[in-house]
């Protein structure tokens, strides 16, 4: 059977996705004619589309780190051997070929979630139900379309605009230019920032929903691909005052089981240890994969995925001293690795490495309580945080020309950590804040993208096999070219 170019998934499917705010009811007997008309109804469909964000294996693997992560030079695929997700190597190594289950996962998992935000924004307008709640599930619906979108466009660059439900005629449609797709992006954004609701607002069963400062990070990000600089910082800046954010006091605090949803999550995709889900229903699976797929093996009971480079470890010691941030972002040899053990290469299996990431690390005692614990990791992914926003504040601001409030947003991530003051200025200043974000966000899937965005990835990833004009963006899966009979062409150099 033929891959179609969008996913499509039976409409009334509703999944649970988080913690507190969704509970799974199964709807029996539902058909189009009798859904889509109470307020519960309109509930039960953006939760459906908020599940989508938390897909990580459908059918093949596609984390977050594996492109922000992986393909920098921050981490190594890791993993048993080069055998081991061989595919995964490949594209680390540049010499990836399209036809990859890896990166046709990552795109049906993203038009996924477009056509649920899409069925939200044309079926929930025509209920008759609270104005306030329409709007902000509305502003949520456009935010997860804008999301999927970002990841489509910051991979693929030229995707196809799936902006409303496809009839069956339409499923062939052809790639619109990145250009569109990112106005697109800004304008749902725009839209939905006016209509979504601050943190504070909410109650706490809807902990991790998306918020007025969700959306305003993510058109920050827009912006800096843009390099519209102005409205980056504006937005930035709007963030800020609205003082619904602030960096925790200890910065390793953040990655904690304690940690989750904590002062500086901006954008937190929730996962629980209790769920039940389990390898072969991912689209109900409400656990993450990455626990188990960055532990260490042997002994730590995990696969051994996205291992720190010794490039991304030796940059914390650059400034004369190590930064505090290291022993929060790795393990080395000789620590214990939370309560299952002392980190040596034997408890590992023997295996050659030296280092293993510890964001996304998860003790025994935080395993699922029933089932399976592989599937049923209990880590949020913690997509935007507050000091992510500081530094892209920082960014926009020097190429704003306003130094001053640059270094001001800078400082301010690095006095969490007691480090000295960045006090630099001209090229100097920019380099600090690129190199700020390598360490304080180091792990969390942005370098990558990072290096590509700033005009860096050709002089840092070069030496991996990284060619300009070619390898910043991924190629379009071959599944999806053949099953739209050529509608779709391939990015150049692949």
């Amino acid at each position: 059977m033929q891959t179609k170019i969008i996913t499509l998934l039976l409409l009334f499917v509703f999944v649970s996705c988080q913690k507190d705010f969704l509970e799974k009811s199964p709807i029996i007997g539902v058909t189009e004619d009798n859904f889509y008309r109470t307020e519960e109804d309109a509930i039960a469909a953006v939760n459906a589309a908020y599940a989508s964000l938390q897909f990580q294996i459908s059918p093949a693997g596609h984390f977050r780190w594996f492109w922000g992560d992986i393909m920098s030079d921050d981490a190594i695929k890791g993993g048993s051997g080069d055998n081991d997700v061989n595919e995964l190597l490949q594209l680390e190594s540049f010499t990836g070929k399209s036809n990859t289950t890896l990166l046709e996962s990552e795109w049906s998992a993203n038009y996924e979630g477009i056509y649920r935000a899409n069925v939200v924004l044309e079926k929930v307008p025509d209920i008759v139900m609270d104005e306030k709640l329409k709007a902000r599930i509305l502003g949520e619906a456009r935010f997860i379309r804008a999301w999927n979108f970002y990841n489509l466009v910051t991979m693929f660059g030229a995707v196809p605009k799936a902006d409303h439900v496809l009839a069956p005629s339409e499923y062939n449609l052809p790639r619109t230019n990145a250009e569109e797709i990112w106005l697109l992006i800004e304008d749902d954004l725009d839209q939905a920032i006016p209509a979504l609701w601050l943190r504070s607002e909410y109650a706490a069963a809807d902990l991790g929903r998306i918020t007025k400062g969700t959306a305003q990070a993510l058109l920050v990000k827009t912006c800096l691909w843009r390099k519209n600089w102005a409205k980056a910082k504006s937005t930035a800046e709007a963030i800020v005052a609205s003082n619904e954010y602030s960096l925790t006091p200890e910065y390793a605090d953040i990655f904690t089981e304690d940690g989750e949803n904590n002062s500086e999550s901006v954008f937190e995709i929730q996962y629980m240890n209790a769920s039940g889900g389990n390898w072969g229903k991912n689209n109900a699976n409400e656990g993450s994969f990455t626990n188990v797929f960055q532990r260490a093996r042997g002994q730590f009971a995990g696969y051994g995925f996205n291992i720190p480079t010794q490039n991304f470890v030796s940059e914390f010691f650059k400034e004369g001293f190590e930064d505090p941030r290291l022993k929060s972002t790795v393990f080395r040899e000789g620590e214990p690795m939370g309560d299952r053990g002392i980190f040596t290469r034997d408890a590992t299996g023997g295996l050659p490495h030296q280092y293993y990431s510890k964001k996304y690390f998860n003790n025994k005692s935080e395993d699922a309580p029933f089932g399976d614990p592989n599937p049923n990791g209990g880590s949020n992914d913690r997509v935007i945080r507050y000091s992510d926003v500081l530094l892209m504040h920082a960014e926009a601001a020097f190429h704003s020309g306003d130094e001053n409030a640059a270094r001001t947003s800078l400082n301010l991530v690095r006095r969490r950590v007691k480090i000295p003051d960045v006090t630099a200025s001209g090229n100097d200043l920019l380099k600090a804040i690129y190199r700020e974000r390598r360490l304080e966000l180091g792990l969390e899937a942005h370098r990558f993208f990072d290096l590509v965005r700033t005009g860096q990835a050709t002089e840092v990833l070069g030496i991996y096999g990284f060619r300009a004009g070619v390898h910043e963006l991924f190629p379009i899966p071959e599944s999806q070219i053949q099953a739209t009979n050529g509608a779709l062409t391939q990015n150049p150099g692949y």
